[in-house]
């Protein structure tokens, strides 16, 4: 089968396609062809091995494995004997270790079954983008009708997902994002458009119940001045520096605001669970959620689709179709 492959830490250039041995699935795994997956600045973390704490368990001088790539949607070709949620033929997505590849094995508690009949661009775009929405928005931040929430970053891949389902909880939603992505959260929903180019959401003089934080580029007690007196901010990406120092500080800031006030910082990495998949797949037979694709690019493509999703030009979902 192919996959894209780097055997070293570093920019796209490390990627390659080649020919690799057709995985097996353990007695608690099931075997993917895969036919789509999408990238999130999950993967060119571990491409870059940044940071750099996370060498610590991918490999120091070079990754332990070769494979790249998370987000999936394809159909199950063969079973564990242990397996008893999925049968061979089954259409699944989720996330599995190495989904830029024709083949690729998961375990079941990552998947869910495309019941929906999403189709496989669609399926493979919501994993890790759509669970870091619904889990921020929902569990972190509980989201109510009626709420106030402020997306900072809202045309990325979380973002055009969390916009959408921020509605879909009845919330009153202002997204921020650049100028030539305007018409994108606009077109999702969004009842109002701030232009970061232009203005400085924090100098405002609205005020919020939710702030979702996806870019990171504001100081803490200045989006605290525009929260109400019980809001919730939730940092859900943005920025790293390779040594974790300004995030760590950052976190540092947000235990010692939450300590004063009713205001609560908090941070969110999301996790994978089938309910969840299952959840945002119903909200897109439904048409309640779309999922926004800004580009598609063969297997063979992925370097470039790296390069693309690493510069920040992405407006949406960046997908990998796999004949």
């Amino acid at each position: 089968m192919k996959a894209i492959v780097y055997r070293r830490y570093g920019s796209p250039e490390v990627l390659s396609l080649e020919e690799m041995e057709k995985p097996q699935p353990s007695e608690d795994e099931v075997l993917i062809k895969v036919r789509a997956a999408s990238v999130n600045p999950y993967d060119w973390h571990f491409m870059r091995g940044e940071p750099y704490f996370l060498r610590m368990l991918t490999g120091v001088a070079r990754p332990k494995s070769p494979r790249l790539g998370a987000d999936v949607a394809g159909d199950v070709e063969t079973v564990g004997k242990n397996v008893a949620q999925f049968k061979p033929g089954d259409a699944v997505f989720g996330t599995c270790h190495g989904s830029f590849a024709e083949y690729v094995c998961g375990i079941p508690s990552r998947l869910a079954s495309n019941h929906q009949n999403l189709n496989f661009e669609e399926a493979a775009c919501i994993p890790i983008a759509a669970l870091t929405a619904l889990q921020a928005l929902r569990d972190k931040a509980r989201l109510r009708p009626g709420h106030k929430v402020l997306i900072n970053g809202a045309a990325g891949g979380v973002g055009t997902f969390a916009v959408q389902i921020a509605k879909n909880f009845g919330a009153e939603v202002t997204a921020v994002c650049s100028t030539r992505k305007l018409q994108i959260v606009r077109s999702i929903g969004a009842d109002q458009v701030i232009d970061y180019a232009r203005d400085d959401f924090t100098k405002g003089s609205q005020r919020f119940d939710v702030i979702l934080d996806l870019v990171g580029n504001h100081p803490l007690s200045s989006c605290g001045r525009i929260m109400n007196a019980h809001g919730i901010y939730v940092g859900a990406g943005g920025t790293t520096d390779p040594w974790m120092i300004e995030p760590l500080a950052q976190m540092l800031t947000a235990v010692g605001l939450s300590l004063y006030g009713g205001r609560k910082f908090t941070s969110l990495l999301a996790r994978i669970h089938p309910s969840d998949l299952s959840f945002v797949a119903e909200l897109m037979q439904t048409g309640k959620v779309t999922p926004v694709i800004d580009r598609r690019y063969t297997l063979q493509e992925v370097p470039d689709a790296m390069r693309y999703v690493e510069e920040g030009h992405a407006g949406g979902k960046v997908v990998i179709g796999v004949a």
